[in-house]
């Protein structure tokens, strides 16, 4: 790593239609964290490219929904779309990685980590975490 890339940082998107979960690993590339969650309308891509700039974000990792047998979901065509414009406006590479259940986990790691059942039921809050999972398990894929 040369000491400019070990100042970048990697961006996980978990795409939907009405929100998108981010999330971000620290400089040094080891460990992920829930961001926040924005709106998917007109200016989500000025968002994502304002986000980029500000955190200093090398690549971005998408989630990309599988069905159990691994064959892609019905929203996969929305998310190829979405991949392509991202890389067109933001001019990052952006991987595609299995997404299947990240939002089942961060589920579950909301409810034993989050004890007001209010604050639980906050809409964003599985969509970052479940980019968090997504982008972690990617981290952890490259370190093995």
């Amino acid at each position: 790593m040369t000491g400019q890339e070990a100042l970048t940082r990697i961006l996980a998107i978990d795409f939907g239609l009405k929100r998108i979960g981010l999330a971000l690993c620290d400089p040094l590339k080891t460990f992920a964290y829930p961001y926040k969650t924005i709106l998917n309308d007109g200016k989500l891509l000025d968002e994502l490219k304002r986000i980029s700039v500000e955190e200093s974000i090398c690549k971005i990792i998408l989630g990309y929904p599988l069905k159990e047998n691994g064959s892609a979901a019905q929203l996969g065509d929305v998310v190829i779309k979405f991949k392509k414009e991202i890389e067109g406006k933001l001019n990052l590479e952006v991987i595609l990685v299995d997404e299947r259940y990240s939002s089942l986990i961060a589920q579950e790691k909301i409810r034993q980590s989050v004890t007001k059942k209010s604050k639980r039921r906050e809409k964003g809050l599985i969509d970052k975490n479940a980019a968090a999972i997504i982008l972690q398990d990617f981290l952890d894929k490259k370190k093995g």
